[in-house]
């Protein structure tokens, strides 16, 4: 968590989780949280109300080995199959596009032009959109970099 204020004891959980307090590192981290759409809830352990916020949390796979072989034959975003009009841009080293893709359709094959590429570090630019508390949407990007193995 960040962006914390105030002099209260404050707290929060995630989704329908245990709340957890800040402690004395004013920190907080949730482990193990899958990819998508989660709600944080904060409050004041005094009781001074609740409030909520949406969080997107975007994962990849830092490779994939397209060699149909059945595992990892394909590369996408994970945790924004829910938003069908997100846009993944991939890249390679020298910033070329190679493939726009959606979160929520089967993946990037390796291929440019129908032609496989080499074993490379290759990088990605994903536009979302964040839900804000207020319920409105806000464009967000995010990017990164993956390896494909062949």
């Amino acid at each position: 968590m960040s962006n914390v204020t105030g002099s209260g004891d404050y707290e929060f959980r995630l989704d329908n989780g245990p709340w957890q307090s800040l402690g004395d590192s004013r920190t907080l981290t949730f482990d193990g949280v899958e990819p998508g759409e989660h709600l944080v809830y904060g409050r004041d352990a005094g009781g001074c109300g609740i409030t909520v916020a949406t969080i997107s949390f975007i994962d990849y796979p830092k490779f994939f080995t397209p060699n149909q072989d059945g595992y990892n034959d394909t590369w996408n975003i994970i945790g924004l199959q829910d938003q069908p009009q997100a846009k993944v841009f991939i890249f390679d080293r020298y910033g070329k596009l190679l493939k726009q893709l959606s979160p929520a359709g089967e993946g990037w094959d390796g291929t440019y032009n129908g032609n496989p590429v080499p074993s490379n570090d290759y990088w990605f630019s994903v536009e979302y959109l964040e839900t804000m508390p207020d319920g409105s949407q806000q464009p967000r990007e995010f990017k990164a970099n993956f390896t494909l193995k062949r």
